[in-house]
């Protein structure tokens, strides 16, 4: 083999090496990577620091306050053996750069990469783990919504960790009877209703997604029963009361019943981001009718709104995820911002639909129409927008949106 072959050969398999290392990462991407991951874990390990202690000291002692206390909140969060692999690792290098003895930064360096495999173990065993947790979650929630003529639903969640405290369904429930509405249900009975559902439970990560669990059994076991959706709320507090751990874990909720024959629209919201009502008029309305978060007061009232849909209104329930993603600098996408994606056009968001779909999902345009694109087509391109304000920041919780717009 010539020496050209050989060079092409090695270039090959670190080009080959470099692909692998980066899963195809440019440099600037990397280092995006990189810097948002040091936000997130400097704030991480600072959630430990005295603050109030540190302002107290003379400017000069600050910075020696500060990489003091960074250095327990990261050693204490190591098990007692591995923070004395750590100290010895750290000895071992200071003495080896004193010129005591070289052979101790060897020594120092492999003691750190002892550590670094110890602690790589626990994480892939964990992310592993995690990663069933999640397909055991995404099984709770629905992969399509259900076909309901005159509705166009979609629903999406983009968890901060691997699993998420968010949850989300749209599904049919037969026709109700019970509580002060059991006149209009009467009319009704044996008709199919969509129940839509958006809950956050406080917190994140393993405990919420536990708790979400048991929100989607309980709400399941709830919405089978011939029952109205004031009593469905009534039982879902008391159960989540029962589990809110005297109410430090709670949950917010949005629950809306719609008759697709009338299109009249039933809701209650527990303590939840009030969701936005777009009239095809180009008029708002806050879906707030409701009362306090399930799971802090057994025998808290909830109070239920209506509004009847007309064709072309677009209704969008979501998580405060929403709007408080964060970006690089701080700032919070915010209501504000969502608002003005909605109102941006006369669909809601994007151009318009008119009658009739294509089989990309946006709605045909006729002359001299204007036209709205579908509930998913609405909902990618208001995903896409938090997405591209937050850009590579870590977010500090889940982003659950559901879209339903009316044919």
């Amino acid at each position: 083999m010539s020496a050209s072959e050989t060079l092409d050969r090695l270039g090959r398999r670190m080009r080959d090496f470099w692909q692998r290392v980066t899963e195809g990462l440019q440099l600037e991407d990397l280092w995006t990577q990189f810097k948002s991951e040091a936000r997130a874990s400097y704030g991480f390990y600072s959630q430990d620091v005295d603050w109030e202690a540190v302002n107290r000291a003379t400017q000069w002692q600050r910075p020696f306050y500060i990489a003091r206390a960074l250095f327990w909140a990261l050693i204490l969060k190591l098990s007692p053996a591995r923070r004395v692999l750590l100290l010895l690792a750290i000895a071992m290098l200071v003495f080896s750069g004193m010129n005591v003895r070289r052979d101790l930064g060897i020594l120092g360096t492999l003691t750190l990469f002892l550590l670094l495999v110890l602690e790589l173990a626990d994480r892939v065993t964990m992310k592993r783990d995690l990663v069933i947790a999640r397909e055991i979650q995404q099984w709770l929630v629905p992969e399509a919504p259900p076909a309901v003529p005159g509705v166009d639903i979609a629903f999406a969640t983009r968890p901060a960790n691997t699993v998420a405290g968010d949850y989300y369904d749209a599904f049919l429930r037969p026709g109700n009877l019970g509580g002060h509405d059991r006149a209009s249900d009467a009319a009704s009975l044996g008709a199919s209703r969509l129940l839509l559902v958006v809950a956050d439970v406080a917190g994140k990560g393993v405990p919420a997604a536990l708790l979400m669990a048991t929100f989607q059994a309980s709400l399941r076991a709830l919405a089978a029963l011939p029952n109205s959706l004031a009593e469905l709320v009534a039982g879902l507090n008391r159960y989540s009361c029962g589990h809110s751990l005297q109410g430090g874990r709670f949950t917010t909720a949005l629950l809306a019943e719609l008759d697709p024959a009338t299109r009249a629209l039933t809701y209650i919201n527990a303590g939840h981001n009030p969701p936005v009502l777009r009239h095809a008029s180009g008029s708002f309305e806050r879906l707030e009718a409701g009362g306090l978060p399930l799971g802090i007061e057994p025998e808290a009232a909830y109070e239920s709104g209506s509004v009847t849909l007309a064709p072309g209104d677009l209704l969008v329930i979501f998580t405060d995820g929403v709007i408080e993603a964060i970006n690089e600098d701080g700032q919070e996408f915010g209501e504000g911002l969502l608002l003005e994606l909605l109102r941006a056009s006369p669909g809601g968001l994007g151009v318009a639909s008119a009658r009739g779909k294509s089989a990309s999902g946006m709605t045909s345009q006729s002359a001299g129409e204007t036209f709205v694109p579908s509930a998913a087509a609405t909902l990618d391109e208001l995903m896409a927008a938090v997405e591209r304000f937050a850009g590579a920041t870590r977010q500090h919780d889940d982003i659950t949106c559901l879209v339903l717009r009316t044919t």
